[in-house]
């Protein structure tokens, strides 16, 4: 299973950029989360098989027809562990969008 930590910049909050997310994610049947950032990006965490991730990722850098993607960062884990993806998740199953929490 790959891991992925992400962060879109661009015209990507008020276009419902994070719904789109989620659907295409539960899609290709991938777990995690995404939420709004204060800085104006979308950021998340994403793990599934390595093809599905892929795909993930080039939906992430062209976005839902109302976004303007400008920039995508990807932090990516091969064959992470059990333990590296229940950090970066959680134990929920699904893919899920979340309020912002400040760290």
């Amino acid at each position: 299973m790959d891991l992925i930590k992400f962060r879109v910049t661009g015209t990507v909050q008020g276009v419902c950029f994070r719904y789109y997310t989620q659907r295409e994610a539960q899609t290709l049947g991938i777990r995690g989360w995404c939420h709004n950032h204060p800085d104006a990006s979308v950021e998340g965490a994403a793990a599934g098989p390595p093809d599905a991730i892929a795909k993930f990722k080039l939906f992430l850098r062209r976005g839902p027809p109302a976004a303007k993607v400008a920039d995508l960062h990807v932090e990516e884990t091969k064959d992470a562990s059990p333990d590296a993806v229940a950090a970066a998740l959680g134990d929920k199953d699904g893919f899920h969008v979340r309020k912002y929490r400040r760290p």
